[in-house]
C-alpha cells in the first residue's frame, strides 16, 4: 500500500498506537508499551514514541514481523440464550457464547457482555476498535431491556431512577424504568440505560425492592433484537454498519488510516465457534435455529 496520495485527511496521519490496536496487535496501551520496549519499527528504524503518526501500515514491523492488513470490519446480531457465559473459556466448565455461535463465523469479540442468566441481543464483531468504541460511555448508546421482576412496584421510585442513583457505593447514571404490566407477583418493565456497568439492571432494581428473574436485552444503540429466535446470528449489512459507526470506521473510500488498518483476529484473546459434530452422512448446517422465545408471565 502506497503511503503517498492526494492532500486529504490521510496526509495528517494517525497515531501508530491507535492504528496497530485496530490491526489486532493489542490494546492501545499494550501497543504503547511495546513501542517503549523497542519492539516496533518503521522502515527499519526502531520507534521510540507512541505519538508517531502514520498514513499506512507500510514498513511497520512488530518483533521483526510485518504488520498485516486485516479483513474489513463486520458486525453480527446474536440472540444469546440463558445459561451461556460471555467469555472465551469458563473455568467452571459452563457453556460459553463462543461454543454455540455458528462455526462458519470468523474469530469474533463481543461488544460488552450479558451474564449467565441474561438473554437477548449480544453484538459480535471482528474489529476490536469498533467494539471498544461501541462500549464507551462517550458513545452514549442506549441499551434497552425487557425485564420481569418479583416484588411490589413503586412507580415513584422507578421514576426517581432517572435522576441517577447509588447502590453500595457504586454510582449509576440516570436510568429510564417504566412499568408495562403486572402478572401475579411479577411485573414486566422496560429499562433503558447508557452505561452498562456489571449487573447494573439487577442491582439498581434490587435497590427499589424488585428482584429480577428474567432479563432480555432488546436493543443496543441502533441495533435491535427484533424477532430473531434464540441462538440465531444475523450479520448487520455493511451499509448499516457504516451508517451508524462511520465515526470510528472512517470512509472506506477515503484512503484514511482508519479505513486501511482493520482489526485482525487475535487467537490468544478472541474466541471462535467450535466445529459442531455431525452424524456420518448428515449435512452440516451453518446455523442452528432454536424455537422462538416465549414471553414469560
Amino acid at each position: 500500500m502506497n503511503s503517498s496520495g492526494p492532500k486529504n485527511s490521510m496526509d495528517k496521519g494517525e497515531r501508530i498506537a491507535k492504528a496497530l490496536a485496530r490491526a489486532g496487535i493489542g490494546s492501545r496501551r499494550e501497543v504503547e508499551r511495546m513501542i517503549l520496549a523497542g519492539r516496533v519499527s518503521v522502515h527499519g528504524k526502531v520507534l521510540k514514541t507512541p505519538a508517531h503518526l502514520i498514513t499506512s501500515l507500510d514498513g511497520i514491523k512488530v518483533d521483526g514481523k510485518q504488520v498485516e492488513l486485516a479483513e474489513p470490519p463486520r458486525l453480527w446480531r446474536y440472540h444469546k440464550p440463558r445459561g451461556l457465559v460471555t467469555t472465551n473459556n469458563d473455568p467452571e466448565g459452563r457453556g460459553t457464547v463462543f461454543d454455540h455461535i455458528p462455526h462458519h463465523l470468523p474469530r469474533v469479540i463481543s461488544v460488552g457482555r450479558l451474564d449467565l442468566n441474561s438473554e437477548g441481543l449480544l453484538l459480535l464483531t471482528n474489529d476490536g476498535m469498533l467494539a471498544r468504541w461501541m462500549e464507551l460511555p462517550t458513545t452514549a448508546w442506549v441499551r434497552r431491556y425487557h425485564v420481569r421482576a418479583h416484588g411490589q412496584v413503586d412507580e415513584k421510585k422507578l421514576r426517581d431512577l432517572a435522576l441517577g442513583t447509588s447502590v453500595d457505593g457504586v454510582v449509576y447514571e440516570p436510568i429510564e424504568a417504566r412499568l408495562e404490566r403486572t402478572s401475579g407477583h411479577n411485573a414486566w418493565l422496560t429499562v433503558a440505560l447508557r452505561e452498562g456497568k456489571n449487573r447494573e439492571v439487577r442491582r439498581v432494581l434490587a435497590s427499589v425492592g424488585l428482584e429480577v428473574n428474567r432479563l432480555i436485552r432488546t436493543a443496543y444503540g441502533p441495533f435491535s433484537l427484533g424477532t430473531m429466535p434464540r441462538g440465531m446470528v444475523v450479520e448487520v449489512p455493511s451499509k448499516d454498519l457504516y451508517q451508524h459507526c462511520g465515526e470510528v470506521l472512517g470512509d472506506p473510500a477515503s484512503g484514511s488510516v482508519a479505513a486501511q488498518t482493520r482489526k485482525a483476529p487475535n487467537p490468544g484473546k478472541w474466541a471462535k465457534a467450535k466445529p459442531k459434530p455431525t452424524r456420518p452422512g448428515a449435512r452440516r448446517s451453518t446455523a442452528k435455529t432454536p424455537p422462538k422465545p416465549q414471553r414469560g408471565t
